[in-house]
């Protein structure tokens, strides 16, 4: 607790870390006070009222509502939050692998990721161009002609007059991107001028707001119902924090390759000489072979909606089924398959190996150039097979919790996409902040080792 308080006190005596830490609470703070705007035209008290009733979105809904920190659900000038830019920006990446046009903007520096980052807001733009008239077509469907029985007896509409006006579609989409767009810029400013990754930290932040809510439902659930009492949430809560370590040791995970170069004398002076490590994660892909492998198993369900087939329904309802045993088994062998192909595309042994080369480094005991790169790619197709797995369990674990009877909104904390990328963005964060004092000759926040967040391995 004393190396707490003087870690703290440290931060606030360095001026630009305090500015940064200041910047980001107050930009994240904006980003929650517009979460809670409704869109004009909607009435949001009887919105309010009408989730509780309904129990809010499920399915690929409730995770978009997850990520946007409830604004979703609430139809916020912030309901398609940060998404569509993350989106646009596995698009580019993507790209980046196939097209060599991006391929060549990559390996020009500063000037190509300025270009990179322009594409990149363009497609954002017309991304939530076609996502803006989907999230007035679903609200519409949902809530119009909808009576709504409010706590004081009685009926009312989401929709003040039971209608959807021309007028409200024009102006609702272009609330939208706007609203998108300034999340967007909010999360750039972040990284420009706060600490963190700006655009990770509010996705976290949208996460994060829903688990008071659902960590008060558990416990009046578990203690005043009566539905295990309070052993059951204390056991939860213990579970809880071993999930996240695991997903700690997941997300720092590597296995260092010892890289020797050669010596150099240039004039009086002596270069190279000396080991180095290549740190290979046991996790590369990080979060996006689960954000794939969700994506994926909507597609069973947007077809049978289309379809009147008895056969096709039957195996939608048993792929709908985010507790059952067919969703979750497939759901595991998808992100396993997703992990191994997002890692081959990302990591690239024979470059490594070639700019190894360059620079007059080797791998003790193997030869430069084509071994060095096939003992690379053997060294990660063995260490991405236990990651692949403990990637699987983790993205399943909320299907066991909702099984132990956890409330489902409580159970996504458990694993899955939510809970790697807080650790993610967490570590990050703290790693930033742990440099800020090591460069100003403070103690870290550890007493022994580096905290090591996405720096060494990105999460999205």
């Amino acid at each position: 607790m004393r190396k707490l308080i003087q870690t703290i006190k440290n931060i606030w005596k360095i001026e630009d870390l305090k500015t940064r830490i200041l910047i980001t609470l107050a930009f994240i703070a904006i980003y929650r006070f517009g979460s809670f705007v409704v869109l004009p035209g909607i009435d949001a008290t009887v919105l309010s009222q009408a989730n509780e009733n309904s129990g809010g979105p499920t399915g690929l809904l409730a995770l978009l509502n997850m990520f946007t920190g409830g604004a979703f659900a609430q139809a916020s000038i912030f309901a398609l939050g940060i998404m569509p830019y993350i989106s646009a920006s596995i698009v580019i990446q993507l790209l980046g692998m196939a097209i060599p046009y991006f391929q060549k903007l990559q390996r020009e520096g500063e000037s190509g990721r300025r270009k990179i980052n322009n594409i990149t807001r363009y497609l954002t733009i017309l991304i939530v161009g076609g996502q803006a008239p989907g999230f007035i077509a679903n609200l519409k469907a949902t809530w119009l002609n909808v009576a709504v029985n409010m706590p004081d007896g009685s009926i009312s509409y989401v929709f003040p007059n039971n209608e959807v006006s021309a007028s409200f579609w024009i102006m609702s989409i272009i609330i939208l991107i706007t609203g998108t767009l300034f999340v967007m810029w909010l999360g750039e400013k972040i990284t420009d001028r706060g600490i963190g990754n700006g655009i990770s930290l509010l996705i976290m932040i949208g996460i994060i707001a829903l688990l008071p809510m659902s960590l008060v439902q558990e416990f009046t659930s578990s203690t005043i119902n009566n539905q295990g009492g309070l052993v059951k949430f204390v056991l939860e809560m213990v579970i809880l924090v071993v999930v996240i370590g695991l997903c700690i040791l997941l997300v720092q995970g590597t296995r260092r390759i010892p890289v020797q170069y050669a010596k150099r004398i240039v004039g009086n002076k002596q270069y190279g000489g000396v080991r180095q490590f290549i740190p290979l994660k046991v996790n590369a892909s990080g979060v996006m072979p689960i954000i794939f492998a969700q994506a994926i198993m909507f597609i069973p369900m947007t077809l049978a909606g289309f379809s009147d087939s008895d056969q096709l329904t039957g195996i939608t309802q048993a792929l709908s089924d985010f507790a059952g045993f067919w969703y979750n088994a497939l759901f595991f062998v998808m992100v396993v398959i997703f992990t191994y192909f997002y890692t081959a595309i990302t990591v690239n042994p024979k470059q490594m190996a070639d700019d190894m080369k360059k620079n007059g480094g080797f791998i003790p005991g193997i030869k430069p150039g084509r071994k060095t790169a096939e003992y690379l790619d053997s060294v990660m197709s063995r260490i991405t097979l236990p990651g692949s797995l403990f990637l699987g369990f983790v993205a399943i674990l909320p299907a066991f919790a909702m099984q132990a009877g956890v409330n489902p909104q409580f159970a996504q904390f458990f694993g899955g996409t939510s809970l790697l990328i807080i650790v993610g963005v967490v570590l990050d964060t703290l790693q930033q902040i742990e440099s800020h004092l090591l460069m100003r000759h403070y103690d870290g926040l550890m007493e022994k080792g580096k905290i090591k967040g996405k720096s060494s391995g990105s999460m999205m």
